[in-house]
């Protein structure tokens, strides 16, 4: 299966449909993340946020994993705080750009779309962003791309990253509190 998914069809054909199908594991690769809002699966019940629809696939015992480069727009760390799915894990690194979303290791999206309402068509017609990225479920393609990330996850191009700097904390939490004065 390979299908070209272009513009608003992001919201729907990429992100309601992950959060119904997964099952397992679901792992997201973005530059950007914002509070996002969500129709759920088949139009039934309206949009959920997205900190609420990973609530809904920890209800699941889904494990997610968000891998992104930007800090958190401020709503979506302020959601986060108020209802911090168990099953999330997050980590930060600047480096990364791909956007990508990998479900139970059969299923993936790649293509230019942040988690952003821009980017995945939430946002109207005259302000969201062009996009374009194919689903598929070929395995020769699927398993490098987890791979890679996995790797990035792991921080494994840590040690040879000529992006130190912009990194003061390799592969970092979010930051839910605000950090304590002084030097670290």
């Amino acid at each position: 299966m390979l299908r070209l998914v272009l513009n608003e069809d992001h919201l729907s054909a990429v992100l309601a449909e992950v959060l119904g199908r997964c099952r397992h594991r679901l792992f997201l690769a973005t530059a950007n993340v914002k509070d996002v809002h969500v129709p759920r699966r088949g139009g039934r019940g309206g949009a959920i946020d997205i900190v609420a629809a990973f609530g809904e696939l920890a209800r699941r015992k889904v494990q997610v994993r968000l891998l992104h480069s930007a800090v958190p727009s401020g709503p979506f760390l302020q959601h986060l705080k108020q209802h911090f799915p168990p099953t999330l894990a997050m980590r930060r690194c600047p480096r990364v750009h791909v956007k990508a979303v990998i479900v139970d290791g059969r299923w993936m999206y790649l293509g230019s779309a942040n988690l952003t309402g821009a980017g995945i068509g939430a946002k109207s017609p005259r302000r969201r962003n062009f996009e374009a990225g194919v689903c598929l479920d070929d395995p020769a393609v699927i398993d490098p791309v987890a791979d890679m990330l996995d790797d990035i996850w792991q921080g494994g191009r840590c040690d040879d990253c000529g992006r130190r700097e912009h990194c003061a904390v390799p592969l970092e939490e979010p930051r839910l509190e605000p950090r304590p004065a002084g030097p670290r």
